[in-house]
């Protein structure tokens, strides 16, 4: 077994708490995230001509569900330009080039303007562990690109703690694809046998990294869906716990 001398990171619900913008967005008086964005497509069209709100959110669905087809089935993840045009395709209709770049901009950010909130303990995990390995983030983006992906995590004062970054939209494919795990290796100049994975999704972040010869440990923080039927080598509940789980593994593979 190969020695670890790296650590790979999901992002959502395992540095960052998905959706817990969403209390912070209904305190301000904002909508949800799902109809906020429905929102801006309709406002973008509407200003250009008319255009009924039933009809952009029939359209955003319909682009939603190709995309979760598309992600589940291909591992891959459009970019937000990509899906915008999808939906304008679905309703006929063009947006002015600097009308069309300002919805994907307010679309892509919208995680970043309103953050959702870091997990307890991350920055000191990462602050212990990137003392012994080098660390990377593996993540795909759904809505928020990478480069809003990385501005989330500097928000945090998490960013400067990694070498190396892998996001689906840079890398071309999403999790568990195993590009996503090499461009990570190969970032941080190690083996991808030499990674083990943290993240809270089985099928993603266990199955994936393990069928390239990675570890993989499940992290439980704020989801634990896979916990009962997990194969990954370790189960963690919180970051206080991480450094200790990785080292004992990396122990073990001496």
């Amino acid at each position: 077994m190969a020695k670890i001398k790296a650590v790979t990171f999901d992002l959502w619900d395992t540095l960052i708490h998905d959706d817990s913008d969403e209390p912070k967005r209904l305190a301000q008086g904002l909508r949800n995230k799902r109809d906020e964005r429905r929102h801006l497509v309709w406002q973008a069209l509407n200003a250009e001509q008319s255009v009924s709100v039933e009809d952009v959110v029939l359209a955003f669905d319909v682009a939603d569900a190709a995309f979760n087809n598309v992600w589940k089935r291909h591992s891959v993840t459009w970019l937000v330009e990509e899906r915008v045009d999808v939906i304008l395709n679905g309703l006929g209709r063009t947006l002015p080039s600097d009308v069309r770049a300002q919805l994907i901009n307010d679309l892509g950010y919208m995680e970043v303007d309103i953050a959702p909130d870091a997990i307890e303990g991350a920055r000191d995990a990462l602050a212990d562990l990137s003392q012994r390995y080098a660390l990377a983030i593996v993540s795909d983006a759904i809505m928020t690109p990478g480069s809003g992906l990385r501005d989330l995590l500097a928000k945090y004062g998490l960013r400067e703690f990694f070498k190396g970054f892998a996001f689906s939209d840079e890398v071309g494919y999403s999790k568990p694809h195993p590009s996503m795990f090499h461009s990570a290796a190969e970032q941080l100049g190690v083996a991808v046998e030499e990674m083990v994975h943290i993240g809270d999704r089985d099928h993603n972040d266990v199955k994936g990294p393990q069928a390239l010869g990675m570890r993989a440990i499940l992290f439980t923080a704020t989801r634990e869906n896979d916990k009962d039927t997990t194969s990954a080598d370790a189960v963690c509940a919180s970051h206080a716990e991480l450094p200790g789980v990785i080292d004992a593994l990396a122990e073990a593979s001496i």
